[in-house]
């Protein structure tokens, strides 16, 4: 029954966990090969004085965290640290400082 079932349909996107077509796929790969060509050739005309423009981020893709997820793991890293740092500093300096 599943076998004629089209493979951009509701089962496939739920298997996948995503929507992204194989188009979709190509696009990102595309732009991401577009951004880097842009940037190299930037590079190699720029001023010997003036520094290199750095390595564009890849595109966004299924499974990879969204930008407000990405920050509120930094944020928790950085809480983690501190509490780390803290703990530390409580174990190591004599009390009262």
């Amino acid at each position: 029954m599943a076998e004629g079932l089209p493979p951009n349909g509701a089962l496939a996107r739920a298997a996948a966990g995503h929507h992204w077509t194989h188009a979709d796929w190509g696009a990102a790969d595309s732009r991401d090969l577009l951004d880097m060509l842009l940037v190299a050739f930037v590079n190699a005309h720029r001023d010997e004085k003036q520094p290199a423009v750095p390595w564009p981020k890849p595109t966004w893709r299924p499974g990879d965290p969204l930008p407000d997820d990405a920050a509120a793991v930094d944020e928790e890293t950085r809480a983690q640290a501190r509490a780390t740092y803290e703990r530390i500093n409580a174990q190591v300096l004599p009390p009262g400082r």
